[in-house]
């Protein structure tokens, strides 16, 4: 008895599926998947409005994309995806009570966009691919509402980002060029092996970034018993900024290996240092998260893929995490002096390792 399920169904091959939508391969100039997503998308981090195009979009690091649309990126809310009984109930009420509606409206849209009415607000700047949008409330219009996505990420972080992906291109093009130049028609080192191993072809064309991610929540335990409220929310504010001063990439994980003597963790920081970290170096950016008791700090460095010693061998290992996030998470514990009294700080740290290729 023949399955009736499409699954279990193998196609005929003297059959022609040509007219069938099943068997027809799509075009990847799909109307629906280009317009998906704009071209351009407007962002609200926090009160900065930003401009970014799809493509830088679509290149940022998959731990930084989780880190900011944890839910999926929805977009503003377009025209043709209004709630119809939204815009059925709008559509009456406006023909009731015209000048009632437009002050709803108005206040509305103070409501959505508090940086209209924030000046200080005003002077932020946009990341790489966009330019900044003005804050002014008579340049500020209910369609523009409409279309801005509102993301609750640092937008300082992402500019940072955003900032090193333009040095690192820029990097790429004259590289390139350089090796244009100076390559000879006689020149044999194509045919190296290690050329011809498919771990190298991204390597190729592509710059390589590794990206450090570090998410580090904090609590604290003071000495001093019955702290009032107030007290308690400087005191977690003090110690977050005594934390955030510490920005050695790898002080913390060298003391866990110190502790425990973890040979694996040695290994990572070997790796990482092979790849183009120093043991010495420092968060490019460093930031206490707002009504959160938690330190974000990012670091970003080329791959090494040539020099003196090998680091092809490491920049293939590297390979396996591009698209592919990996964690890594260890606790930490140390009595320090904040302000003047005792405190027992414990730290939580998440490390997300990532390459990404431009």
């Amino acid at each position: 008895m023949a399955s009736e399920s499409p699954i279990a169904q193998v196609p005929d091959p003297s059959v022609d599926y040509d007219d069938d939508l099943i068997y027809q391969q799509q075009d990847d100039d799909d109307g629906f998947e280009q317009d998906a997503i704009p071209q351009i998308l407007k962002l609200d981090l926090r009160g900065v409005r930003m401009e970014l195009d799809r493509d830088t979009l679509v290149s940022l690091p998959e731990s930084l994309l989780i880190a900011m649309f944890p839910n999926g990126l929805i977009l503003g809310r377009q025209d043709d995806y209004a709630d119809d009984d939204y815009d059925r109930q709008a559509g009456d009420s406006q023909q009731r009570h015209p000048s009632a509606n437009q002050q709803q409206r108005q206040f509305t849209s103070n409501d959505e966009d508090p940086v209209s009415t924030t000046p200080s607000s005003s002077s932020s700047s946009s990341g790489s691919a966009g330019q900044p949008l003005t804050h002014d409330d008579d340049m500020v219009t209910d369609d523009d509402d409409f279309q801005v996505t509102y993301v609750d990420f640092d937008p300082v972080c992402l500019e940072y980002v955003l900032r090193y992906y333009r040095k690192a291109q820029q990097m790429s093009m004259e590289a390139q060029q350089k090796r244009l130049h100076e390559q000879h028609p006689d020149d044999d080192s194509i045919n190296d092996p290690i050329h011809n191993s498919p771990a190298y072809y991204p390597l190729l064309d592509k710059q390589p970034i590794i990206v450090l991610r570090e998410e580090l929540e904090y609590f604290c335990v003071p000495t001093k018993k019955n702290l009032s409220v107030p007290d308690m929310a400087s005191l977690k504010l003090q110690c977050g900024q005594f934390l955030r001063q510490r920005d050695e990439i790898f002080a913390a994980l060298q003391k866990s290996i110190a502790r425990e003597n973890n040979l694996a963790e040695q290994h990572l920081i070997d790796m990482l240092c092979d790849a183009g970290f120093s043991r010495n170096d420092r968060w490019g950016h460093r930031a206490l998260e707002p009504t959160r008791t938690c330190i974000i700090s990012m670091g970003l460095v080329l791959l090494k893929t040539t020099g003196p010693d090998n680091h092809m061998a490491t920049a293939q290992k590297l390979l396996l995490f591009w698209r592919k996030p990996a964690r890594k998470c260890w606790w930490d514990g140390n009595s320090e002096e904040i302000n003047g009294q005792t405190v027992r700080l414990w730290a939580r740290r998440t490390w997300t390792l990532e390459l990404a290729l431009l």
